[in-house]
């Protein structure tokens, strides 16, 4: 039994809950028992129905000002701590440091198993955001990491996000094993969706379609997008936003004072995952200027639609960029970033030749990825076994 553990887990949607569902699902499909064990959310009845594979929800608590994330409280429910002293794993991962994290070294100490952890986000800045004591944030950057030194392999989604891990004062070894994507999708149908969701979203021909998805969170540069927009706002343009956060309301307002009412429209969370492969095959360019995020996977879910994206030079997230052959880069600056999208609206070709070459060199299936990380897992259990000795 592989067990996946994460805090987060669909129906809410950020990358990383999208990855252990992902995770799950695959190693399912390739013929392993997999177990999710995940803090409870609302909503979540249709995700278990549908899932052929058994979701164990951690009892929670909204996190203040961070909706719609929760804080998994497990040992207050003799229900939970029933089901839970009564599971067994062969191999567990860890998505995430926190609750669900500490439940999986707990699996891994009390049965004998091997733990792997991926580091997936900056959790300084989410702590900046809510905690006013540097004191106390470096306490929590410090627990996160001597989480990590515990397990038995950690895993980053790729390299660029290594020096951020070894800022937090991690030492040890890492690997580098890449998120996957869903959204492959045959050119033809492409086109089909992509005239389809035009029409529905009211573009006009000579509009071009801006699109930005995430969490609606200022950690994410939002702001910095708008700014930007602010810049051109007589230019023929549409910018689409997909998810939620705590920043709507406030977005919202910023939208209104740029004078944007007209060029920027809030879809809110989109969870039918079709209708957002539709968005994201109609879009021109995908803005994703964040310093916040370590490998997203909104990038590729774009790229694998030939939607390229337009990021910043000093990102953690622009490792996979290749300037103007998959994708486009520009310094830190509004004036430069609102600039070489009005370059990018006035020479389509180059849109469609680097979304053409982002599709190809960017995403990779999760089918492809989960066949990796299977032999991965096997030479984890392997090795642990060795070292302590484990004769089977």
């Amino acid at each position: 039994m592989i067990g996946i553990f994460n805090d987060n887990f669909p129906p809410i949607l950020d990358g990383v809950a999208l990855t252990a569902q992902n995770y799950a699902y695959w190693l399912h499909e390739k013929g392993h028992d997999v177990r999710v064990v995940t803090d409870y959310a609302p909503k979540m009845k249709d995700v278990i129905q549908a899932a052929a594979y058994p979701i164990d929800l951690v009892p929670s608590i909204p996190v203040p000002f961070r909706h719609p994330y929760r804080y998994g409280i497990p040992f207050i429910s003799p229900v939970f701590l029933q089901r839970w002293n009564k599971m067994q794993f062969d191999i567990v991962h860890a998505h995430c440091p926190f609750i669900t994290g500490d439940l999986a070294y707990s699996a891994a100490q009390k049965q004998g198993i091997p733990m792997v952890a991926t580091f997936h986000s900056k959790y300084r800045q989410d702590f900046e955001h809510n905690i006013k004591s540097r004191w106390m944030v470096d306490w929590m950057v410090k627990h996160i990491i001597r989480f990590f030194e515990k397990a038995d392999e950690v895993w980053i989604p790729q390299a660029a996000v290594e020096p951020t891990l070894r800022e937090y004062g991690y030492k040890g070894h890492v690997e580098v094993v890449e998120n996957g994507n869903d959204f492959y999708t045959p050119v033809k149908q492409i086109e089909t969706m992509r005239a389809e969701m035009r029409e529905e979203l009211g573009l006009l021909p000579e509009e071009t379609m801006l699109l930005f998805v995430g969490q609606h969170i200022w950690e994410k540069n939002i702001g910095f997008i708008l700014e930007a927009l602010s810049l051109i706002k007589e230019k023929p343009f549409q910018l689409f936003m997909v998810g939620t956060g705590y920043a709507v309301r406030e977005i919202r307002m910023r939208v209104k004072k740029l004078g944007l009412q007209d060029r920027v429209t809030l879809l809110g969370n989109i969870h039918d995952r079709e209708r957002l492969k539709k968005i994201d095959a109609a879009a021109d360019l995908f803005l994703f200027p964040s310093l916040y995020d370590n490998a997203p996977l909104v990038v590729r879910e774009a790229a694998a639609l030939h939607t390229p994206a337009l990021m910043l030079q000093e990102s953690t997230a622009a490792e996979v960029i290749q300037p103007d052959v998959n994708g486009f880069l520009t310094p830190n600056d509004t004036q430069m970033y609102a600039d070489r999208i009005v370059y990018l609206m006035q020479n389509p070709e180059i849109l469609q030749r680097v979304g053409n070459k982002a599709s190809t060199t960017i995403s990779r299936s999760w089918e492809n990825v989960i066949e990796e990380v299977i032999l991965r897992y096997r030479d984890i259990q392997e090795s642990y076994k060795i070292k302590h000795g484990i004769i089977v």
